[in-house]
């Protein structure tokens, strides 16, 4: 079983052309079919989940990769993370900005350092090192995520920062998966928020927070108002909800998704899966671009809550 998510937030069919549908169904489709052939194949959940988060990564219709926001400064800075359930080995960048597929950053500082977390230039060598691609930052330049950044700081200086952008995205891609081992993985990639402020690092890159795998309970990959689920670690949250009080994957996912971080108005959803290949996609924003893939092959796509 393999679950996506391509970001949460005001996501309607009022905003949405046909065209722009068909691509986004289009897109998350072949990154679930991507992560589905690995897993067909024997590999491992890991392997799944960086193949896929990898076809979104390369997609500009995603705050990931290709399609990164831009910062105050200008800037594209990705964050991205990914967990191994048999283990809990994990690994995680945040704040690069040459390194074309974060997730595979991620995995190879999870694989091939004795740490979990590398952050800016020293993730970028580090990177660079491990044989990874590495492109020239305007890679990573596109013109509605530039658009986007100039009407927010236009808005700025109207002193209306607090006015909602009704184009509002929490454009994290993400992923869980399940192989045939019985082993989960998660992975979590974005580009942060629009004019976010320089080193800004939201919840993606953070184990527990946008990201959390073990398999014992499930694998999360969370999409949101990244404070929120940095403070409310609702990636772990889930799993210690079902580790402590016997909850299905499910329960859980609601529990805190539905009434935690609705209490606080964190917004946001989750991609939540267990070891049997259970699976909840709980989200309290006005959409979310999710999908599924099982035994069938048969990939499920959804956007809005209906």
């Amino acid at each position: 079983m393999l679950v996506m998510h391509g970001g949460a937030g005001t996501i309607t069919r009022a905003t949405m052309t046909p065209e722009k549908e068909k691509a986004y169904r289009e897109k998350l489709e072949e990154a679930l079919r991507t992560g589905h052939a690995v897993l067909v194949k024997g590999g491992s959940s890991v392997d799944a989940v960086e193949a896929s988060i990898r076809v979104l990564e390369d997609s500009p219709l995603f705050n990931a990769g290709k399609g990164s926001v831009f910062t105050h400064e200008g800037r594209n800075e990705m964050d991205s993370s990914i967990m191994r359930g048999r283990d809990k080995a994990a690994g995680a960048v945040a704040g690069v900005t040459i390194i074309r597929n974060p997730i595979s950053a991620a995995r190879a500082v999870m694989e091939k350092s004795a740490h979990v977390l590398m952050v800016g230039h020293g993730a970028e060598l580090f990177a660079t090192k491990m044989g990874l691609e590495i492109v020239d930052p305007s890679y990573f330049w596109t013109e509605p995520r530039w658009k986007a950044l100039q009407e927010e700081l236009m808005k700025e200086e109207k002193h209306s920062a607090a006015a909602e952008n009704p184009d509002k995205k929490f454009g994290t891609v993400g992923c869980v998966a399940l192989d045939k081992n019985g082993d989960l993985a998660a992975g979590t990639s974005t580009g942060g928020m629009t004019n976010k402020l320089y080193g800004r690092v939201g919840d993606s890159p953070i184990i527990g927070a946008g990201t959390y795998a073990e398999n014992a309970t499930c694998a999360v990959s969370g999409t949101g108002h990244g404070e929120f689920f940095i403070r409310w670690t609702v990636a772990s949250d889930i799993a210690a909800l079902m580790r402590y009080k016997g909850m299905s994957v499910a329960d859980a996912a609601n529990e805190v998704v539905m009434h935690k971080l609705v209490e606080v108005k964190g917004e946001g959803g989750v991609i939540a899966l267990d070891a049997k290949g259970n699976f909840a996609m709980p989200f309290n924003s006005e959409g979310m671009y999710r999908g599924w893939i099982g035994d069938d092959g048969i990939p499920h796509v959804l956007i809005y809550k209906d």
